[in-house]
């Protein structure tokens, strides 16, 4: 996780403790409970920015020096043939879910020999 996150949850659960002990408190004095509300809003504003962060997407593009011939890719278990975009990268390794059997499986290139 990142540290901007974990400073995050750590103030929001700073805040949300102190708007229950606020709450708790505004038996003595009503003024109190106004605060607390302000202290609940802040922590779930905070709580809700946090939540509505998305990753950041990384593209990787490929350069290939020389001629290349390109296959039309065959699932290996249903022999469907595969969308070329639907490759993605994991863990490192190109691979490809096929979308008629289900079946998940890495792209390799063949030796040329």
């Amino acid at each position: 996780m990142d540290l901007k996150v974990i400073a995050g949850y750590v103030v929001a659960a700073i805040l949300l403790f102190f708007g229950i002990l606020f709450a708790l408190a505004s038996v003595y004095a009503t003024t109190r409970l106004y605060v607390s509300i302000l202290f609940f809003a802040a922590a779930f504003g905070i709580l809700y920015y946090i939540m509505k962060q998305r990753p950041v997407q990384i593209t990787q593009k490929l350069e290939v020096p020389g001629e290349f011939m390109v296959k039309a890719l065959k699932c290996p278990n249903c022999s469907a043939t595969l969308d070329v975009k639907q490759i993605k990268i994991v863990d490192g390794v190109p691979s490809v879910t096929c979308s008629y059997c289900g079946h998940t499986f890495e792209v390799t290139e063949e030796p040329k020999w």
